[in-house]
């Protein structure tokens, strides 16, 4: 079973009681600890051996990083430590990262800060280059999280909160996971039935009388004048003819709309009632030369191909009595 892989990287001989202390916390944890000093990282024979360090931590999952007042043995690379060079490789390699800092150095951290301009020695560090280092880390934009420290136990303490925030995280990411993947199958199933629906309408429009009923009950003209007139049941038009019987059921009764120009275009259909007229413009567009309904996607469809509106009668002599 996969674990996760920790790396401890600091001095060794000021903290070699900090790593032991660790070394048994990250163990009872059932996690696997990556130590220079218990061969946990293979060496080959043609780098200087510190390079092998850089490169086992590409394969960590969480670098820990502990900071004393020793700056410890220097890398080959240029003027920083072997332990800074470890930190600097795992943020390169964007790892998760946590940084301690010894209180008394961190404390000190101020007077350096106030007086790095002036030649002084420092009484918790026995290298000024750790006060450049700290300074450099806490300049970056992100991942630099640093906690003090005065005994093992500190560490530990924040490290097990920290490990169950990122478990706690990791679970809510599953769940997230599988609510993508449900919306995903659902818009592949929507893309799936929307094809179907195209392949039908394309392939089998006019070959098939069951078919062409379903389609035309879904025509988007259809589905229009069932909202419009407030229809309550299913029904289908193939044609003009069928309009003009749907409409005439519901008193709607066909008129000349050549007196006015912007009219030229549409079949006028007029009812009067209680006071009311009732005018029902119908696109000629949306039948062939046989007078059928032509068949038109929804995507397609042009809502202005319908135009319905209700006004008071003025010419209504009925008495209200």
């Amino acid at each position: 079973m996969a674990k996760p892989r920790i790396f401890l990287s600091s001095t060794f001989y000021d903290l070699r009681q900090i790593r032991n202390d660790l070394d048994i916390f990250i163990d009872n944890l059932g996690y696997d600890i990556i130590r220079n000093e218990e061969g946990n990282i293979p060496y080959g024979k043609d780098e200087a051996l510190e390079e092998y360090c850089y490169k086992e931590i590409k394969s960590i999952d969480i670098l820990v990083s502990i900071i004393g007042g020793r700056f410890g043995t220097e890398s080959k690379r240029g003027s920083n430590s072997i332990s800074q060079i470890e930190l600097k490789t795992a943020l390169k390699e964007q790892k998760q990262v946590y940084i301690f800092i010894d209180k008394n150095v961190l404390s000190e951290y101020e007077t350096y800060l106030i007086n790095k301009e002036n030649d002084i020695v420092f009484k918790y560090t026995d290298d000024v280059r750790i006060y450049h280092f700290i300074e450099e880390i806490k300049s970056l934009p992100n991942n630099n999280n640093i906690k003090g420290f005065e005994t093992a136990s500190e560490i530990t303490r924040y490290l097990k909160e920290q490990f169950a925030g990122l478990f706690q995280r990791f679970l809510e990411e599953q769940t997230r996971i599988r609510e993508v993947s449900l919306i995903q199958n659902l818009e592949k199933t929507a893309q799936t039935l929307n094809k179907l629906v195209n392949f039908l309408s394309d392939e089998n429009k006019d070959k098939d009388d069951e078919i062409n009923k379903i389609l035309m009950i879904n025509h988007p003209f259809t589905e229009d004048l069932k909202a419009i007139l407030d229809i309550p049941y299913n029904f289908y038009i193939e044609g003009f003819n069928d309009l003009t019987a749907l409409l005439k059921a519901r008193f709607f009764k066909l008129e000349d709309p050549n007196w006015e120009k912007d009219l030229e275009n549409y079949y006028l259909f007029v009812k009067r009632q209680k006071a009311k007229i009732y005018t029902l413009l119908i696109n000629h567009e949306i039948f062939d030369d046989d007078d059928k309904l032509k068949f038109i996607r929804r995507t397609d469809w042009n809502a202005e191909n319908i135009d319905y509106s209700i006004e008071d009668d003025e010419d209504d002599d009925d008495l209200p009595f």
